[in-house]
């Protein structure tokens, strides 16, 4: 399944961490996507589902949709 979700940033940081994307080394196996490394427990993000893991599908001004694998 796929959600959307509004990243707000706090303090200068998003609340969530993401690993790999083209050029860089793969979050896991020989991904090349962008993928949620880890997330606050009962932060906005891990509210509304996310885990880590999950690929970031789309990002744009006032959302990131984020598929779950």
């Amino acid at each position: 399944f796929q959600i959307t979700i509004t990243v707000c940033s706090q303090m200068g940081s998003l609340g969530i961490s993401i690993a790999g994307g083209k050029g860089s080394s793969p979050y896991k196996d020989n991904d090349e996507g962008i993928l949620i490394a880890r997330l606050p427990k009962d932060g906005p993000a891990d509210l509304a589902g996310v885990r880590a893991g999950d690929r970031v599908v789309e990002v744009g001004i006032f959302f990131v949709n984020i598929k779950s694998v």
